[in-house]
């Protein structure tokens, strides 16, 4: 079997089966599925169409609304139709920003003097709302925003089956010639610019001691999900609340992954789980307080630090002039809010509002380990990065481990790494394991008065020479 063969060709992804109860895998493994959502599957082509959930809201970050409350805002503050809200309902204008030249002026808690420009003043990150004004969802009772890894559900133990009683056969490798030695010595002289070939070309084999290395993989293909709060301007967006349905647990979720044993994620959002917020930042309003100018509008200039006047040299006399940057006023507008002491609120993009949701990350990742049987003074990790015989390979959705390997060390690797792929938090899909045999050949050699060895190794004939007598091109040794 060629190395470069793939393994399970035309075989396409494995995804859990949705159902009450969680995962029940069937005929001892998991059935493909196609991509999430399959056709008919939530959420519904065209999102979901339906009417306002019962009052429970959110007036915003633990504090009151602004005087006289949000515009047409329900009793709970938070809206959950199927579509566009209707007319005169909250949020208002269907999520859009406020109009152009509609900047408020600050009105809160400002410094009573003008501060010194930071044009370096970093503006404040967005923020998640508060948790106690999340939506209680029947099944993500203990979600945060931060993610939380899900065990998977119980299923079948199939380790519990019998090991296969036909398994391949193992297969030698073959070996080469001197011809062979001498163009990988050759070839590894020139890699080396101040190596001389000389003695490649001239040396004399002694014998040619061929053995084998071998390289054992164990691969396991497993599938972690997490869940968390997420939230996203709300811009008029579909919103699918619990008044379309029940929440879907996150393992009865369908997802596959693009290929088997690749690493990849994806996100989803958990069908009827989103509401809209008022924004908690800026209390719905689109905007929050400059950062630069803390609402002022105006900041003191850093040319002339607020006193108007510069001085500088010229003709041997020091010259009090007008500040060119502030007009002598010193004093000019932030640069930031263009004199509004408001800035468009970073949270929700000024659109006033968030859609609010449960995120899903499936996690497909794969894991590696490998063991290497190599007892020439050929280090191991070179074993690893050339190709050789194939002389098994199995895989399955569990994999047992190999026990008629002639290599005994080889057999007792196998039974030790299948043991520790053991992933409590992930769902295994499938496992593959493999064992490699790699020519190794020991070349005695003789050139002038010296005898020493080097290794040819791997199909691609790859040299290990550390003991190479020319080591520099005029001929001698460096020592």
């Amino acid at each position: 079997m060629s190395e470069k063969t793939p393994l399970l060709s035309g075989q396409g992804g494995y995804a859990p089966v949705p159902g009450a109860g969680g995962y029940q895998p069937q005929g001892g493994g998991y059935a493909p599925q196609g991509p999430y959502p399959p056709q008919g599957a939530y959420p519904p082509q065209g999102g979901y169409q339906g009417g306002p959930p019962p009052a429970g809201g959110y007036p915003g970050a633990g504090q009151p609304p602004p005087s006289g409350g949000y515009p047409g805002a329900p009793p709970g503050g938070s809206y959950q139709g199927g579509g566009p809200p209707p007319a005169g309902a909250y949020p208002p204008q269907g999520g859009a920003p406020p109009p152009a030249g509609s900047v408020p002026k600050f009105s809160g808690e400002m410094p009573n003097e003008d501060v010194m420009d930071d044009p370096n003043s970093q503006e404040a990150q967005p923020t998640a709302p508060p948790m106690e004004k999340m939506d209680n969802i029947g099944g993500y009772s203990n979600v945060g925003f931060n993610a939380n890894v899900l065990p998977p559900p119980s299923y079948e133990d199939v380790t519990k089956e019998q090991p296969p009683t036909d398994r391949q056969a193992i297969q030698n490798v073959p070996t080469i010639t001197e011809q062979d030695a001498r163009e990988s010595l050759l070839n590894f002289v020139s890699q080396h610019c101040c190596y001389g070939k000389g003695a490649a070309e001239d040396l004399k084999f002694l014998d040619l001691k061929s053995t084998s290395a071998f390289h054992y993989t164990l691969e396991t293909y497993g599938e972690g999900r997490s869940t968390c709060w997420a939230y996203e301007p709300y811009t008029g967006q579909m919103i699918d609340g619990p008044q379309n349905g029940t929440a879907p647990g996150p393992w009865d979720i369908q997802a596959s992954p693009p290929s088997l044993f690749q690493d990849y994620n994806q996100s989803f959002e958990v069908p009827h789980t989103a509401s809209v917020k008022p924004c908690h930042d800026c209390f719905a309003s689109g905007y929050v307080r400059c950062h630069r100018c803390f609402g002022r509008g105006r900041v003191r200039c850093s040319s002339c630090h607020g006193s108007g006047h510069t001085t500088r040299y010229h003709d041997g006399e020091h010259r009090r002039e007008r500040c060119h940057w502030c007009h002598g006023d010193g004093r000019r507008e932030c640069y930031t809010c263009h004199g509004h002491g408001m800035v468009v609120c970073k949270t929700c993009a000024g659109h006033r509002n968030l859609k609010c949701y449960i995120k899903l990350t499936v996690t497909w990742k794969n894991h590696v380990n490998d063991h290497i049987v190599e007892r020439t003074p050929l280090p191991d990790h070179l074993i690893r990065n050339v190709s050789g015989q194939i002389a098994f390979e199995e895989s399955n959705q569990r994999v047992w481990p190999i026990n008629h390997f002639h290599e005994r060390e080889i057999n007792e690797a196998s039974v030790r790494l299948i043991q520790n792929h053991q992933f409590p938090t992930e769902r295994i899909l499938m496992q593959r394991h493999k064992v490699r045999i790699v020519p190794v050949t020991q070349c005695l050699y003789k050139w002038k008065n010296t005898e020493s060895d080097f290794y040819v190794y791997g199909f691609e004939h790859h040299c290990y020479a550390p003991n190479y007598p020319q080591t520099c091109c005029c001929g001698c040794s460096i020592l």
